[in-house]
């Protein structure tokens, strides 16, 4: 009988034990980001220590990457938590569209949250005379890197203003930081870069020499047929030397997570993100555009954790 007894209170401690270690489980928070010049990366940065203060276990990294296209292969493959993406690219994730680089649907997917816009951001060395998208005819250019949500959004863009990649004199597919080094070096003439306002690579490049950015107008935003493409605007002031306001294309970011994350852990990373926006804005002021209103526009599934979050806040109900 005693060793019944022994054996059993043996088995129980071995139970609270096991529940323990369950319970102290670490849970890994992967970000999937972008170039280490963009956007994504400090904000990837900022959210990944916001997330290790204030989630109990959380050991959290920042992986830069190719951006939008990779980010979310990577996260269907297990290889992330979240990721940020551009809308566009999402929505043909969900759909499996192979051209954009999805040979199947990436069924996995859930969004935590929408953010910032990105603009379509054409800059062109002032020497080169392009003030328009037919000047780049004949010129060379960097569309970002090949199959990327940029380079989607450049063939997107180039088609709907009668424009091939056979028409411009040469093609990079280059991401951020290349480009503008390039372009310092006399080697480009053009990138077309999809990103927040004030992206580092463009500034510094606008801060070297003179540029033009180079409008895309209402017309051509029409004929792309992308719901997903708005009109925005780039500020007079947002770089060097561009004083007047610059029409152009905006797209939706979005954040977005998996099935496999548990929704404790998705329902504290949408309610961290959102009672920290003063520090991602610190991090990079294209967050300073991040609004909760607009937190659940999205084209995927909302993930449970963090729909519960929004119906808290009454966003959702």
């Amino acid at each position: 009988m005693k060793l019944i007894r022994k054996m059993g209170v043996i088995g129980a401690i071995a139970a609270v034990c096991v529940s323990s270690a369950v319970w102290a489980a670490p849970k890994f928070i992967n970000i999937l980001t972008g170039g280490t010049s963009g956007v994504y990366y400090p904000l990837g940065v900022a959210l990944s220590q916001i997330y290790g203060n204030h989630i109990e276990g959380a050991k959290t990294s920042v992986q830069a990457t190719k951006a939008s296209v990779e980010n979310l292969n990577l996260l269907q493959a297990g290889r992330g938590e979240l990721a940020f993406s551009i809308g566009d690219s999402v929505a043909a994730a969900w759909k499996g569209d192979e051209e954009a680089g999805f040979k199947k649907p990436l069924d996995k997917l859930r969004l935590l949250a929408a953010i910032y816009p990105n603009y379509i951001q054409i800059v062109a060395n002032k020497d080169a005379g392009i003030k328009s998208l037919a000047d780049l005819k004949g010129k060379r250019v960097s569309v970002g890197a090949p199959k990327s949500g940029t380079e989607l959004n450049a063939r997107a863009i180039f088609a709907a203003a009668g424009l091939t990649y056979d028409d411009l004199g040469k093609v990079e597919f280059l991401p951020y930081a290349e480009s503008v080094e390039l372009i310092k070096n006399r080697q480009l003439d053009a990138t077309l870069q999809s990103s927040g306002l004030g992206m580092a690579a463009l500034r510094d490049l606008a801060a070297t020499m003179p540029v033009n950015f180079v409008p895309i107008p209402a017309d051509v935003i029409a004929k792309t047929g992308n719901a997903a493409f708005q009109a925005g605007v780039i500020p007079a002031g947002t770089y060097d030397g561009q004083d007047t306001d610059v029409p152009t294309i905006a797209i939706q970011n979005l954040l977005v997570t998996t099935s496999a994350v548990s929704d404790d852990v998705a329902y504290q990373m949408a309610k961290l993100l959102f009672e920290n926006l003063e520090n991602l804005g610190n991090a990079h002021a294209a967050a300073k555009a991040i609004t909760l209103d607009k937190a659940t526009n999205t084209p995927i599934p909302i993930h449970p954790g963090a729909e519960r979050y929004y119906k808290e806040v009454g966003l959702l109900k």
